[in-house]
């Protein structure tokens, strides 16, 4: 945790010329700290970076959170020299966007969120002499949880990526929604802006990309529903966006929660995130050819939110 004390010479600068000069940032990155709460002057968390400091002020930047601590929330369910299956925790990125770690630059990007795809190789090292690195080949949203694959060659990494064009990997989502929705099959074509910068679904003839989600009711609770919906395409945010269209926006959501231009659906679930899950995960060894699938229940905070629902449906 870089601590500084300003000195004469930048008494009057403000504090984001400090930082910037300091920690050889470029601006987003210093400005992202102070969004994040990690810029502390003396013993206060500033977020404003227009303020002046003055000399013998104390500086402190707070980096992301201890390895140790971080490790504990990812669980590797399966490794071999090909592939590592991971059950990840909900608020953990899988990966940083490759525009992103060339904007920060090398020095920075200690200072950014720590990703998945960032503490899986010391984990996978431990015992040996070096770490590999790991090849994502899809994605979860940071505020969704559970299974996720990764390739650790190259070799399988292309084989996962024409499965999944494919569209023969198993995936398989649990969310809890706002309303009661129904077993359906939703096609769509989506496109990254619907018309109010949220990506959504098109009739425009000959634009957006084909997606495809299959919904299945497990339990209606009240006016709220657990779903399962199975990818048979795997476009960005596909089950959030196609959920959201059908008026049962997924608790938690505060993106895809309203129709084009118009007010978000009400939630007063009390969701402690975006109540979505990935459950199942299945494809084709990209090595030997053998069929395998992992499942991953629930996790706490949403089984909890399950519990309350069926509360208040049974009050």
């Amino acid at each position: 945790m870089p601590v500084f004390f300003i000195s004469a010479q930048e008494s009057g600068k403000t504090l984001l010329e400090v930082i910037e000069r300091r920690l050889n940032l470029p601006r987003a990155a210093a400005v992202r700290l102070a969004r994040e709460r990690r810029v502390r002057l003396d013993k206060y968390v500033c977020s404003d970076l227009r303020q002046k400091v003055r000399g013998g002020q104390r500086l402190q930047i707070r980096e992301t959170q201890s390895k140790r601590n971080r490790e504990t929330n990812a669980k590797i369910r399966y490794v071999d020299p090909h592939v590592v299956v991971v059950d990840k925790p909900a608020g953990l990125t899988t990966m940083r966007h490759a525009q992103e770690a060339a904007e920060f630059g090398r020095r920075a990007r200690r200072f950014l969120p720590v990703t998945l795809a960032d503490l899986l190789p010391p984990l996978l090292a431990r015992g040996k002499s070096k770490s590999d690195s790991v090849r994502a080949v899809h994605r979860l949203d940071k505020d969704t949880s559970g299974l996720v694959v990764f390739a650790r060659d190259v070799q399988a990494e292309r084989n996962l990526g024409k499965q999944f064009r494919a569209h023969t990997i198993d995936r398989r989502y649990l969310a809890i929604v706002r309303g009661q929705a129904r077993s359906e099959r939703i096609e769509s074509m989506l496109v990254d802006d619907r018309g109010d910068g949220r990506r959504g679904s098109t009739i425009t003839p000959g634009l957006g990309k084909r997606a495809v989600t299959h919904v299945k009711v497990v339990e209606t609770i009240g006016g709220y529903s657990l779903v399962e919906c199975r990818l048979e395409t795997g476009r960005t945010h596909q089950v959030r966006v196609h959920l959201g269209e059908r008026g049962t926006p997924i608790c938690g959501e505060r993106i895809y929660d309203r129709p084009i231009h118009g007010k978000p659906i009400p939630d007063d679930s009390g969701a402690p995130r975006l109540a979505l899950h990935a459950a199942h995960l299945g494809f084709d060894h990209p090595t030997t050819g053998k069929r395998m699938t992992w499942d991953s229940p629930l996790p706490k905070d949403l089984h909890r939110l399950l519990k309350r629902l069926r509360r208040r449906a049974n009050a």
